[in-house]
């Protein structure tokens, strides 16, 4: 977005369009030196074998500055699948590994922390995550982490340096960035965010008034963007949710652990386009419908942690709240579409209003009968109190599993 407003409580970091690519690589490759950078990229075995996996590894072979690349391979129980990627990933050299979720030598390591008490909720993209963050601390040397999705269409090595730029700059102080973009082709994508998130903290602003951590929610332009980086340090201290309330829930554990003021936000690219999920409208356990459900429980109890009472009558509030507002984001978002010559099915938007609404008052049930939840794991500063030397067998797990099945 070419402007350079700042709106909200973080520091916001526009696109004008006036970046050079090879000067800031140029820049990172020299600050990289002194804050080596770890790249985490989870992906499933499905995504591992579609087209931008591949091409995302070829952006990657020409990056100096990135000291370790962690491809994380979750829902890939077969060995199959765990060795072709190894031959993707091999063109990286020695600073990439692929650390296979689903393996034996994973698995059974896995199963010892639970044994040991601790809770790693389902597997998903959040154990995967937080399995990454382990490992890379295992590496004192390496100063932040940087993650970011693998099944992005239109990857550059622009969209990486943009992300990675704000965490080792000499001149920067920032622990935190969140990436942001525009989810548009021939239509506005990102339906989550525009139809559910963002008229929902509208509407629970107007209900519980200006709660400060409410008006940093609100300070995102992209709230659910999955990629983001962050110091090691803070890595440590962060717990990380298990299912789709990934991303609220990490910015929840990032306002708890650190100033807002080292927090920031970074235009990633003018477009960005990935897979989309389905609304399921007919099956709420799937799809956006599921999402909905796990980022909605995500923030109520976050706000209850936070000492904020929510009973029964509040959801049936908030519901009425939420529709008005999103209500009126359509309109906004329809004359948006017209001016711009993009796809807007109106009626479709509403029924994905419709189906959100119903969900507030679901995950409110959710809430009520379990308010503390179980889905965060619990944090690497606890992990490592407990067994200091876990990130060090991690990384000889994966050493292993290479040396056994890409010999």
């Amino acid at each position: 977005m070419s402007d350079f407003y700042q709106h909200g409580q973080i520091t916001t970091l526009h696109d004008l369009g006036t970046a050079n690519l090879e000067e800031l690589e140029r820049v990172l490759e020299a600050s990289s030196a002194e804050h080596p950078l770890g790249l985490i990229l989870p992906v499933t075995a499905s995504d591992m074998r579609a087209a931008p996996f591949e091409k995302i590894i070829g952006q990657l072979e020409g990056v100096g500055y990135l000291d370790t690349i962690l491809v994380v391979l979750g829902v890939a129980p077969d060995e199959a699948d765990y060795r072709q990627t190894l031959s993707i990933v091999a063109r990286l050299g020695e600073r990439a590994q692929v650390m296979w979720t689903d393996g034996p030598r994973m698995q059974a390591l896995q199963a010892e922390l639970v044994e040991a008490g601790f809770r790693l909720g389902n597997p998903g993209k959040g154990r995967s995550v937080w399995l990454a963050f382990g490992y890379l601390l295992g590496d004192p040397r390496l100063a932040a982490f940087v993650l970011h999705d693998c099944d992005i269409v239109n990857y550059n090595r622009l969209l990486l340096a943009r992300l990675c730029m704000p965490m080792v700059h000499s001149s920067l102080d920032f622990e935190f960035c969140k990436a942001f973009y525009a989810r548009v082709t021939d239509r506005m994508h990102g339906r989550v965010v525009r139809l559910l998130v963002s008229p929902l903290l509208d509407a629970l602003i107007a209900m519980l008034g200006p709660d400060p951590f409410l008006t940093y929610l609100k300070s995102f332009r992209y709230p659910l963007a999955g990629e983001f980086a962050v110091t090691a340090n803070l890595a440590r201290s962060n717990r990380i949710p298990s299912d789709w309330g990934l991303e609220v829930g990490t910015l929840a554990e990032v306002y708890r652990n650190t100033s807002i003021k080292r927090v920031c936000q970074v235009d990633l690219c003018l477009a960005y386009e990935h897979k989309h999920q389905a609304l399921s409208l007919e099956d709420r356990s799937k799809g956006l419908m599921k999402m909905a459900t796990d980022i909605l429980t995500s923030i109520f109890r976050t706000l209850a942690s936070r000492g904020v009472v929510l009973e029964n009558g509040h959801f049936r509030t908030l519901r009425s709240a939420y529709l008005r507002a999103a209500q009126d984001a359509i309109r906004k978002y329809h004359a948006d579409a017209l001016l711009n010559n993009l796809v807007y099915d109106r009626h479709l938007e509403e029924e994905a209003v419709e189906g959100f609404a119903e969900r507030i008052t679901a995950a409110g049930d959710v809430f009520l009968a379990d308010p503390l939840g179980g889905e965060s794991i619990p944090n690497w500063a606890r992990v490592l109190a407990a067994l200091p030397d876990f990130p060090k067998r991690l990384r000889r797990a994966v050493r292993a599993d290479h040396e056994e099945y890409g010999g």
